[in-house]
């Protein structure tokens, strides 16, 4: 499987997609086949899978000839699914099939625009008007389709159709109200729930903060947290139960945040962290943080600590923190009584045989027949005598397991008879020694959910099939039936997320820890300086979805670099530094420019000595310009930013290897020489004796990029550790910045101006004294803050983000 793995990652599918094909091997093995024919492309995996689906059921013709559309594919020219089941059916049907043949039959070179769609769409509605307004909504599946289907619109984009027949349905029948959509209704109870809420608690949890509230409003209240069910109406098996619930809840929205304790926190639990916690606040409700620690030989107290300053980092405030521990004792007592009710029996089963009861056969592929296994016939009273043993310790590890009596024929795998409680003999960090058996995730998750009134269970797509299995064991036991609903986890290109990956890349020295500022850890991204609410603004402008999202991490720096624009201070800085003597001022001459913090606001400014000796950037100097080039040359001035004249090379200095050492310059005192093409930043050299001393030396500045050649790391046939980028660190020496970095750095974090104290938390301001909240931008450079390598004698800066968008990750 793990060569599977390996080659399906190849085509640009992610671990966890590829491992999740590879359990079909045959399918798996097909579309290898196919990737191979196309060359491995890198950027095909939807198309390749669309084409193996296609040739499941492929006669020998379209099989020996497959070939021809599989380097279609590679090469883009049949791409969309109806282009592929054209594509087949035509190499299935002829003898000698061609390349112009294929195209032909593909409609390779045939453009339907979106007018024409939307022709045939008005002439559709004409057609069929009184049909559409007597169903009204209920009328677009099926316009939709008889559109599509229309022959002269075979081979348009399809991504046209639906905001054409949107328009043509928007003007025909107007908004959708509430009988055209039941979600409406639970809408407007929701809003209603929220209204009396916010009666019932004055002005609400970050009433203040306005700009939070416009950030949320579309995150809250549209796509799949806009669609979530009201509080207090998910259904129950006993309606007694939803009465103990809103006794508890008083109607208000509860959800809960549940890590694993036993690793560092990544960009995708972001989200999962900012929708629970976010959804909660925006309803005046309550967000536990809840630690999952059943599995005690894989917890460490360094992470559950690393989680809840992460999430106090993030801004949000935990209703409690607990811990899936706290409940033991109450969960053995359920485990009892659904023994008791005859749905549970202690399995001695190795799990070869498990597997085979279930239905996997020998290629790993389920669809054998599912049987009991023999232990599942025991009376409830001898499977709780055998539980009781594994309680007190008489079995070793993996000798038995009490596992669900649940429902074999069900075709949801999480229905077969899943295991509850497993003897581990392992001390647990909190309880110790007290228990030889903890429950699975599977048995905690949903009671413990119940157990702490949870309205909400908000969690990712890969526990969809887990819904039924909560429900089941939920009612089973008949407590309260939380609801859990299920949105797409968030993924970055050229990123690792798996733990055992990232502690590769740790325990390698491949990187500096697991804050190195090129991960995508939440404790690495701090290090880097990027504000907590830079990454809540990321969240809310890509929205919760019920797919997976996958994102370039150029479109991440792009929204970290807009938050920075307008909420951190500007200096010059100078990170190559060249010197330049003024040759026509006196030694001894020395002026006071004043600098704007932030200009275009009021913000303040600060005061830094021009003198006969600056520095400037080694790039903003050439021997010769020729007119692309618009800054220092010896036949061209440059402006200085803030200084009133241009200065002019008259001279420049090289060593014996032909390196630039210094310029020599002349200062333009009486304004001969007009305005210059342009303007750069300096920095100047003064030592004080009662002025300005300048400039501040950096010892090192670290420039980053993305840490792996490519997009998908783990595609890479040498393995993702082959991948990574021995230049994604760049390291700068002895770079300068002017003395305003002393106010910067006294006043962090950053206060552009008068805020609440939920503005200042979004913004990251409320960690006065961590070196990364020491931000600011290097003009025409870059954005920079502390690393926590800095000491009172040393200083060490970390790229946050370039200016411009950086070429490598285009």
């Amino acid at each position: 499987m793990d060569s599977l793995v390996s080659k399906l990652s190849k085509i640009g599918l992610d671990e966890s997609k590829a491992q999740e094909i590879s359990k079909n091997s045959k399918f798996a093995n097909l579309l290898v086949e196919l990737a191979e024919d196309a060359g491995f492309p890198t950027d095909k995996a939807a198309p390749l899978q669309n084409l193996a689906l296609a040739y499941k059921s492929a006669n020998e013709l379209a099989i020996k000839n497959r070939k021809l559309i599989a380097q279609a594919v590679a090469d883009g020219r049949v791409s969309s699914p109806a282009q592929i089941e054209a594509g087949v059916k035509y190499l299935s049907t002829s003898e000698s099939p061609s390349v112009e043949g294929l195209d032909k039959e593909c409609g390779v070179g045939v453009v339907i625009t979106k007018e024409d769609i939307e022709r045939a769409a008005k002439q559709y509605f004409a057609e069929n008007k009184e049909k559409i307004v007597q169903m009204r909504y209920k009328a677009l599946g099926p316009t939709l389709g008889a559109i599509k289907r229309i022959p002269e619109l075979k081979w348009a984009n399809a991504a046209f159709f639906k905001p054409v027949i949107d328009a043509e349905m928007l003007s025909l029948l107007g908004p959708k109200d509430e009988r055209d959509d039941p979600k409406l209704q639970a809408k407007k109870a929701k809003a209603e729930a929220k209204a009396k809420a916010n009666a019932n608690s004055g002005a609400g949890k970050n009433s203040n903060s306005k700009s939070e509230k416009e950030n949320k409003a579309n995150m809250f209240e549209e796509g799949f947290l806009g669609a979530l069910h009201a509080a207090g109406t998910n259904p129950q098996a006993n309606p007694e139960r939803m009465k103990e619930h809103l006794a508890f809840t008083k109607g208000r929205v509860f959800t809960r945040f549940p890590p694993e304790p036993n690793g560092f926190l990544h960009i995708g639990h972001a989200k999962a962290i900012a929708t629970n916690f976010g959804y909660a606040a925006y309803y005046q409700g309550e967000c536990y943080l809840r630690f999952d620690d059943t599995n005690p030989e894989a917890e460490d107290e360094k992470y559950s600590k690393s989680i809840e300053e992460i999430v106090s980092w993030l801004g949000f405030e935990p209703y409690k923190i607990t811990w899936s521990s706290d409940y033991f004792n109450e969960l053995y007592e359920l485990a009892e009584k659904l023994i008791l009710k005859g749905l549970a029996y202690v399995c001695f089963c190795t799990p070869e045989q498990v597997r085979a009861h279930r239905g996997i056969k020998e290629d790993g592929l389920p669809g054998g027949e599912r049987t009991a296994c023999e232990h599942r016939s025991q009376t409830p009273e001898k499977a709780l005598e055998l539980f009781r043993e594994m309680r007190d310790g008489k079995y070793s590890k993996g000798e038995a397991t009490l596992r669900m009596k649940q429902d074999l024929q069900n075709p949801n795998p999480q229905m077969w008879d899943l295991v509850a409680y497993r003897v581990l003999n392992s001390e647990h960090h909190r309880t110790g020694s007290q228990w030889k058996i903890y429950p699975t995730y599977d048995f905690t998750h949903c009671l413990v959910d119940s157990m702490e009134n949870v309205s909400h269970s908000l969690c990712t797509l890969e526990f969809r099939m887990s819904r039924e299995s909560y429900e089941w064991l939920c009612d089973a036991v008949d407590v309260y039936r939380p609801a859990q609903r299920e949105f797409g986890r968030l993924n970055l290109q050229g990123s690792i997320m798996s733990k055992r990956k990232l502690l590769q890349l740790v325990e390698g020295n491949h990187v500096r820890g697991w804050d190195d500022p090129r991960l995508f850890t939440l404790v690495a991204l701090r290090r880097r300086g990027i504000p907590p609410g830079a990454i809540l603004s990321f969240i809310n402008e890509l929205g919760v979805t019920t797919t997976t999202t996958t994102i370039e991490s150029v479109r991440f720096d792009t929204s970290v670099r807009k938050y920075l624009e307008h909420s951190v201070p500007r200096l010059m800085m100078v990170v190559d530094p060249i010197k330049v003597v003024i040759k026509n001022l006196p030694e001894d001459y020395y002026e006071e420019i004043a600098i704007p913090f932030m200009p275009g606001k009021d913000v303040g400014e600060y005061k830094v000595p021009f003198t006969k000796t600056i520095y400037i950037d080694r790039s903003d100097f050439v021997k010769e310009a020729d007119s692309s080039f618009f800054r220092l040359a010896l036949n061209q001035p440059v402006g200085l930013l803030r200084v009133k004249n241009v200065i002019s090379a008259v001279d420049a200095k090289y060593d014996s290897n032909s390196n630039l050492v210094e310029i020599t310059a002349e200062y333009d005192t009486e304004g001969k020489l007009g305005k210059p093409k342009t303007y750069i930043q300096w920095v100047a050299e003064s030592t004080g004796n009662g002025k300005i001393q300048s400039p501040v030396v950096v010892d090192e500045v670290r420039e980053f990029r993305q840490l792996f050649k490519s997009d998908n790391p783990s595609g890479n046939p040498n393995g993702f550790l082959a991948d990574i980028d021995e230049n994604s660190e760049r390291v700068f020496k002895n770079a300068m910045i002017d003395v305003g970095f002393y106010e910067v750095k006294s006043r962090s974090p950053w206060k552009v101006e008068a805020q609440t104290k939920e503005e200042r938390v979004l913004e990251g301001r409320d960690t006065k004294g961590s070196p990364e909240s020491v931000r600011f931008q290097g003009l025409r450079v870059g954005y920079f803050c502390m690393d926590k390598d800095s000491t009172d004698n040393k200083l060490v800066l970390n790229q946050i983000v370039s200016l411009k968008e950086d070429k490598q990750k285009s």
